[in-house]
């Protein structure tokens, strides 16, 4: 099939393309290849970069488009926090200019206005990065094989060393993991594990470093959805230590807690901060002992005005010896009870107002109504409905274990850092809450390994820009008064206007504008772009 010419109009300008159709046999109808070939100049294409500047000079001000109005404001505080970061720096340094500029464009889409990778060069066409880039090519078919090239490369790798040595990351490091489901049947890397989400989907597991000074995430990786957070963590460390990351703390969740895990930090001299997972035998034991005068006012303390017992332990296996504490919550051990109470109750009441049918199965419906609290209750079943009681013993040794926890360390830390530190994970709750919901990321759309990395690492650079932005809004006071969203829909208001001479103008700053702008610090005189 032979190829054929055709100009399409983008922004008032004429560009010439090459069509090359061809036979897709997966969806057994002809598509077409696309290859830019330049600028319609007198019926004939031309690369700009390449052209005379006489050629330049004519076609500026002959090609350029009649009066168009072009979202401004969002764009140039997105583009200042990556300048902050050079983020655009390294994408340059590790990219070629048009691809380096889709990057932005599609990481700029995930926080502004996330939508289907097929529909992003519609948004791109409305905002003055088209007026900065008219030549970046953002067609459904570009953009999947740009994901592809991304995917397949070592570039988020390469982009995550910059970072890490641009940032001087080195202090404390969160680390936690996450799930990403997905319909999709062609994404190897989708498999059934535990679901965080609680959804019945094939998933990845995404995990996430963040550093905790600089309030951004620094690295990530992608697991199969089978691998369970523990098995994680040993090549996440061989990871930090090729960045060159050293002299740092490592926070974790009780997900990641092993017998295994904690001997590699200790045995390597690594500090961190992990809560234990109270399933083994001699932990429950450890708890046990430990309960018996956790709440001697010699362990009371005050944590964010509010009473807390913290009592010193060590926990001795094979040859090896962590310290840790006990911490006893009254506070957290109220709200549990209270919780786990009502949600007992709640369940007994649907139970015993519950009719069966014939040929309901009593088991199945049971287990449907009461999910993971069965083992809170003795039931029976007469005149076709059920007899619900709970079970005091189980309810009683529930509530003995609330408020009551156990964070083991390695390092020079009392009990007020441990704890500290460790409520700080909220950062990365939030960070994971942003990507799935914020930028849009579930369920993922891709369908190949390949644009799913792709993908995954574009929205990791939006993630970093926008927790950049919203830690500069909280510092600022911003945050008290505009959402992430709601700013930079305030900011959509400032424009550009591209003129029929070619001449591009600023419309009016408003107050609020300018008050944005000064509150983050950044210059408001905008002659330069």
């Amino acid at each position: 099939m032979k190829p054929t010419r055709r100009i399409k109009v983008k922004n008032g300008i004429e560009y010439w393309y090459e069509e090359t159709p061809y036979y897709d046999k997966e969806k057994k109808q002809i598509r077409h290849k696309s290859k830019y070939l330049g600028r319609n100049i007198d019926g004939q294409p031309v690369r700009m970069r390449s052209a005379p500047d006489e050629v330049k000079a004519k076609t500026k001000k002959k090609l350029a488009p009649a009066r168009s109005s072009f979202d401004y404001g969002s764009i140039f505080t997105l583009q200042k926090t990556m300048e902050e970061l050079s983020i655009d720096r390294y994408l340059q340094e590790l990219l070629s200019p048009s691809d380096a500029a889709m990057v932005q464009a599609l990481a700029l889409n995930r926080i502004i206005r996330p939508m289907a990778m097929n529909k992003v060069e519609a948004w791109y066409e409305g905002t003055s990065l088209a007026l900065e880039s008219p030549h970046v090519n953002l067609s459904s078919q570009r953009v999947s094989e740009l994901l592809c090239r991304l995917g397949e490369s070592d570039i988020p790798d390469r982009f995550m060393a910059r970072l890490v040595e641009g940032t001087d990351t080195k202090s404390t490091l969160i680390y936690d993991i996450t799930s990403l489901s997905s319909y999709s049947q062609l994404i190897k890397l989708l498999e059934y594990g535990y679901n965080r989400d609680g959804e019945s989907l094939p998933q990845i597991n995404l995990s996430l470093i963040m550093d905790k000074d600089r309030g951004i995430p620094v690295m990530y990786d992608i697991y199969p959805g089978s691998i369970a957070d523990v098995s994680t963590l040993s090549n996440t460390i061989t990871k930090i230590n090729a960045f060159g990351i050293r002299d740092y703390v490592f926070v974790g969740d009780r997900g990641f807690f092993s017998r295994t895990n904690l001997e590699e930090f200790i045995e390597h001299n690594l500090s961190f901060i992990m809560a234990a997972k109270l399933q083994l035998k001699d932990l429950k034991m450890l708890l046990t002992e430990a309960q018996k005068d956790i709440d001697d006012v010699k362990y009371l303390h005050k944590f964010n005005k509010h009473p807390i017992f913290a009592k010193p332990i060590t926990y001795s296996f094979g040859s090896t010896t962590a310290h840790g504490y006990v911490y006893y919550d009254p506070k957290l051990e109220q709200t549990e009870k209270e919780t786990l109470l009502n949600r007992l109750h709640d369940i007994r009441e649907e139970l015993n107002k519950t009719r069966l049918n014939k040929n309901s199965n009593a088991n199945f419906v049971f287990r449907e109504k009461a999910q993971g609290f069965m083992k809170y209750f003795d039931w029976n079943v007469g005149d076709n409905r059920f007899e619900v009681t709970i079970k005091q013993n189980a309810v009683t040794q529930r509530v003995n274990k609330m408020g009551k926890y156990i964070l083991f360390y390695s390092g020079d830390f009392d009990w007020m850092t441990c704890l500290s530190l460790y409520r700080e994970r909220d950062e990365i709750e939030k960070s994971f809450k942003a990507l799935k919901n914020e930028l849009d990321v579930l369920p993922l759309n891709t369908h190949s390994d390949m644009t799913t990395r792709g993908f995954i690492f574009i929205a990791f650079l939006g993630l970093i820009i926008r927790t950049r932005l919203m830690n500069k809004m909280r510092e600022s006071g911003l945050l008290e008064k505009y959402s992430v969203d709601l700013l930079l829909i305030q900011l959509d208001k400032l424009r550009k206007i591209s003129l029929a001479d070619g001449q591009v103008i600023l419309t009016e700053m408003t107050k609020k504008q300018r008050e944005i702008f000064q509150a983050l610090n950044y210059a408001t005189n905008f002659s330069g772009r």
